[in-house]
């Protein structure tokens, strides 16, 4: 009769989960990453964490595991733990760990649930459970194919890894994993709307990032650029032939939306110049555009910005314009210590595309190294480049971890150089 009572109890908590997690967004809490939480108890195991909806994922920062970008949460396999999350009933907390060594650690005194990380199986390590290693092998395999990344590659002999004690969750996890297998790509890439279609998958191979952008030329601009190949385009266009420019009477210096440039250059505190500098290297002064990494409309704001800012509809462009001088005013605020207003836009620019915590980690990590954490070129560009490098993104001042810097930096050039160019116009 206990067992069944403990049966019929686990069934009932199983059920409120999965109905409450029908209104949860699946966003992510961020607290713990690099700092001490409290331990759960280690006997912690599935009902418990459906009871408290609550998954707790120690992973490491890198391209396939997890990273942020803009405000935003990526990695292949954070996607997947958090879908899985969500079929649990559960929200996701990621705890951000140095080392392997340290996630083993944090899994053993209860700081962590699951280790969402490809970890090499170890058959001596009898106090934890790899689950999904044929699965989570297979998937990386491929993703290393499709990402033209061999440092992806497994030898087949990694896993995701759950505590001994929590059996009930290692069960769910393989079982998930085994059920889902053939659905990993889809589950691990962004999902973008894009304007008057259904949610769609964008797949990201070789968008984040390149080490130079590249931008198909919007038909009925002002501007085309012999650096930008439509065969590398960025961006998915819908195909209706909407009327992109029927508020406006004329074409404009630079584009059709010099207007709104014009009109809300004051609020973002730079030249309405610089404001098209940023559009065309964002969308090519397309309002509809969409990045495959979730960026939408004329100056690409992600979504949590874009509600951040005000921009119900990102893709119109008038809100997108609106949003993104409240967002830059912000940004020259943040850099308000830096004192050369040339370096502060440089910094504006760079943060405006990786977003202001990757650049503080280049900033105090260029001073850590002697450099003049104050100027951008020669000085922090230097480490903007290196912060894909584990080295550096492993370092103990850098607080947001991995990204790829290579974009950025030729951002800040490419906007600096297409300002200059609209000011001579």
């Amino acid at each position: 009769m206990r067992h069944f009572n403990a049966f019929f109890v686990y069934l009932l908590i199983t059920s409120l989960a999965f109905f409450s997690s029908c209104a949860d967004d699946g966003k992510p809490s961020l607290r713990g990453v690099f700092d001490h939480e409290d331990s759960r108890d280690v006997n912690y195991d599935l009902y418990n964490i459906q009871a408290e909806g609550e998954l707790i994922v120690l992973t490491l920062y890198g391209p396939d595991t997890y990273f942020e970008f803009r405000g935003e949460d990526f990695g292949n396999q954070f996607r997947l733990a958090q879908n899985y999350a969500k079929e649990i009933g559960a929200s996701v907390r990621v705890n951000i760990c140095r080392t392997q060594h340290e996630m083993l650690e944090k899994l053993a005194k209860g700081e962590g649930d699951l280790i969402a990380y490809d970890m090499p199986v170890d058959s001596l390590n009898t106090e934890v459970v790899f689950c999904g290693q044929k699965q989570l092998s297979a998937f990386l395999d491929s993703l290393a194919i499709v990402e033209h990344d061999k440092s992806i590659r497994t030898n087949g002999n990694v896993a995701w890894v759950v505590r001994k004690s929590s059996p009930m969750l290692a069960q769910r996890l393989n079982q998930w994993m085994a059920d889902n297998k053939d659905r990993f790509f889809d589950i691990s890439q962004p999902q973008i709307r894009q304007p008057n279609q259904k949610r769609s998958t964008a797949y990201v191979s070789d968008e984040y990032f390149p080490d130079i952008p590249y931008f198909s030329d919007y038909p009925g601009n002002g501007y085309q650029s012999s650096r930008r190949s439509s065969s590398n385009n960025d961006y998915n266009y819908p195909s209706s032939t909407t009327n992109y420019n029927s508020s406006f009477n004329r074409k404009g210096l630079i584009s059709f939306y010099d207007d709104l440039f014009i009109r809300y250059a004051s609020s973002s505190g730079v030249d309405w110049r610089l404001l098209a500098a940023i559009a065309y290297n964002e969308s090519a002064f397309n309002p509809n555009a969409t990045s495959r990494m979730g960026a939408m409309g004329l100056m690409q704001l992600m979504p949590s910005t874009a509600r951040q800012y005000g921009a119900a509809n990102p893709y119109d462009p008038e809100q997108s314009v609106r949003a993104s001088a409240k967002l830059i005013a912000s940004l020259i605020s943040h850099y308000s210590n830096v004192p050369d207003i040339s370096e502060r836009i440089n910094f504006m620019l760079a943060a405006y595309n990786a977003g202001p915590g990757h650049v503080d980690d280049a900033r105090r990590l260029a001073e850590k190294r002697g450099k003049d954490k104050n100027v951008w070129k020669d000085n922090v560009d230097e480490y903007v480049l290196y912060m894909s490098n584990p080295d550096c993104y492993n370092d103990p001042v850098v607080r947001h971890g991995y990204f790829r810097g290579g974009e950025t930096y030729n951002y800040v050039n490419y906007v600096r150089s297409d300002w200059e160019r609209f000011k001579r116009k």
